[in-house]
C-alpha cells in the first residue's frame, strides 16, 4: 500500500479544509434539492392555474345571453348580393331582395393616348370646383404624363381619384385618364375639372361624363333609393353589399341561427375542462417508480378541483325551464373520468329548442345558467384572496423564499467558517514548522557535543 503524505509539516491532506466545508454543505445541498422539489410542484401548480384559465376564456361569449346567439346570412347569389348580419340585432328571416340598379360614382372619361408614361399632355392644370373653391392640379414638364396626373391628382386631396386605364377598344390609343368621386350616390356629387393645357404631344379633353346617382333596390316589392352600395337601413341589423345590378331577378336573403358556431363555442368549453381533467388524471397516475418531486399526485387541490368540477357538470341546474342538466346536451363524463361531448345531440336538441339551450346555457347572463354557475366556481377556485389554487401556490413560494433564507444563511455561515478553518491550519503549519526546525537545531548540537567513538 502506497502512503499518501499530506501538508509538509502537520501531514494533513493539503485540501483538508476543502473537505470539511465540503461536508458542512450537505444540510444545504438537502434545502436545494428540496427547494428543487418545490419548484417543480409550484410549476405544476401553475399549469393547473393556466388550465383553468382556459375553461373561463372559453366562457367569454357562452356565459352571455348576446354571446350565445350567433347568426348568419345567406344569398341565392352572392355574386349579386352578399351581406353580414349582426348578431346582437339583427332578426332572422327571409327577404327577397331586387337589385334594379347600383348606385353609382361621378366619374370623367379623356380621349385615348398611345402610352401612359410617354406623350405629353402638356403644360397646364385641372381646375376643380370644391366646396371650398377652386382647387387647381398644376402639370410641368415633370408631371406631364396620363399617369403622373394621376399621381398629382390623387395626391391633392381633392376628393377625387384618378386611373389611367387600358381601353383595347382603341388599339392605337387604348390609354385614358378616369377622374371619378370616391363616393357613390347622388348625395356626393362633384364638378368635373376644367382642363387648362398647352404644348402637348396632342390634345386632352373629354369625351364621357357620368354624374353621380342614386341606386334602386326592391326588398320584397317595396322600392328604395339608396345612395350606397352597401345597405344598412332596409333589413334590421343586416348590411346588404349590392355587388352589381340584375333588375326583374329576385335573389333570396336569409338570416338564419348559425347552429355550427354555437356547436363550436359548446366544444370549446368541453375541451378546456377536459384538459383540466385529463391534467388531474395525469397527475394522479402514480406507480412504484414515478417520481414524486415531479407531479401533484394525491395532492388534495386535486381532489378538491376534481371534485368541484364533477359537481358543477352533474348536479341539475333548477328554474331554467325543461333543460336542466348538461347530460341532455350530449355532454357526459366518461369511463377515463374526462367529458364525451356527443355533437349530434347537441345540435338535435338545439335544432328543436334553441330557446331552452339558451336558457339553460346562458340564463340572463349574470346569476342564471349553467356558464354562470362554471364562471363563478372557476373564479372562486382562482380567487386571488381564498382560492385554493392560489393559496396552494402562495404555500409553495412561501416554502420556497424560507428555503433561500435558509440557504443563504447557512452559506454565509459556512463562509465564515471556512476562513476561520484556513486561518486555524495556517497557524498549524507554521507551529509544526517552528518546532521542527528547533527540533533539527537541537539533534544537530546534540550530534556536535558527543564523544567521538575511535
Amino acid at each position: 500500500m502506497g502512503i499518501s503524505l499530506g501538508s509538509i509539516n502537520t501531514g494533513l491532506p493539503s485540501n483538508i479544509v476543502d473537505q470539511l466545508i465540503e461536508a458542512e454543505k450537505i444540510p444545504i445541498k438537502n434545502l436545494e434539492a428540496k427547494k428543487q422539489k418545490q419548484e417543480n410542484k409550484i410549476k405544476l401548480v401553475k399549469d393547473l392555474e393556466t388550465k383553468l384559465n382556459g375553461i373561463s376564456s372559453s366562457l367569454s361569449t357562452l356565459a352571455s345571453t348576446k354571446g350565445f346567439k350567433d347568426i348568419q346570412l345567406n344569398s341565392g347569389d352572392p355574386n349579386i348580393v352578399s351581406g353580414v348580419a349582426d348578431p346582437e340585432v339583427g332578426a332572422t328571416g327571409s327577404w327577397n331582395v331586387e337589385v334594379v340598379e347600383l348606385a353609382q360614382k361621378a366619374a370623367a372619361l379623356t380621349n385615348g393616348f398611345p402610352d401612359k408614361d410617354s406623350t405629353e399632355i402638356g403644360t397646364g392644370y385641372f381646375r376643380f370646383k370644391t366646396s371650398q373653391g377652386n382647387k387647381d392640379v398644376y402639370i410641368n414638364k415633370n408631371n406631364n404624363t396620363l399617369e403622373k396626373a394621376a399621381e398629382s391628382i390623387n395626391g391633392a386631396g381633392i376628393g377625387v381619384r384618378a386611373t389611367v386605364l387600358n381601353d383595347r377598344k382603341d388599339p392605337d390609343n387604348p390609354y385614358r385618364l378616369v377622374i371619378s368621386g370616391e363616393n357613390v350616390g347622388g348625395d356626393n356629387r362633384i364638378t368635373y375639372p376644367t382642363l387648362y393645357f398647352l404644348d402637348g404631344d396632342q390634345d386632352i379633353y373629354f369625351e364621357d361624363k357620368r354624374e353621380a346617382k342614386n341606386g334602386t333596390v326592391k326588398v320584397d316589392g317595396f322600392e328604395f333609393e339608396i345612395n350606397d352600395n352597401k345597405v344598412q337601413d332596409v333589413i334590421p341589423g343586416v348590411t346588404l353589399e349590392l355587388r352589381q345590378s340584375a333588375p326583374g331577378r329576385q335573389i333570396n336573403v336569409s338570416v338564419k341561427e348559425n347552429s355550427e358556431v354555437v356547436t363550436g363555442k359548446v366544444k370549446t368549453f368541453v375541451d378546456a375542462v377536459n384538459a383540466v381533467l385529463s391534467f388531474i388524471q395525469q397527475q394522479n397516475n402514480l406507480n412504484k417508480d414515478t417520481d414524486t418531486s415531479q407531479t401533484l399526485g394525491g395532492d388534495g387541490l386535486l381532489r378538491s378541483v376534481e371534485n368541484r368540477l364533477r359537481r358543477l357538470i352533474q348536479d341539475p341546474q333548477f328554474g331554467l325551464g325543461t333543460i336542466n342538466r348538461l347530460s341532455q346536451l350530449g355532454i357526459t363524463f366518461n369511463r377515463a373520468g374526462t367529458l364525451d361531448y356527443k355533437e349530434d345531440v347537441f345540435n338535435k336538441t338545439l335544432t328543436k329548442d334553441p330557446t331552452a339551450v339558451q336558457k339553460f346555457l346562458a340564463g340572463d347572463g349574470y346569476s342564471t345558467g349553467f356558464m354562470s354557475a362554471v364562471k363563478r366556481e372557476v373564479n372562486s377556485l382562482l380567487n386571488i384572496n381564498f382560492g385554493p389554487v392560489t393559496n396552494r401556490r402562495k404555500g409553495l413560494q412561501d416554502q420556497i423564499t424560507q428555503m433561500d433564507d435558509q440557504i443563504a444563511r447557512k452559506e454565509r455561515q459556512l463562509a465564515v467558517k471556512e476562513e476561520s478553518l484556513r486561518r486555524k491550519f495556517s497557524q498549524l503549519e507554521e507551529t509544526m514548522s517552528r518546532i521542527k526546525s528547533q527540533g533539527g537545531a537541537l539533534a544537530g548540537f546534540t550530534n556536535g557535543a558527543g564523544p567521538k567513538l575511535g
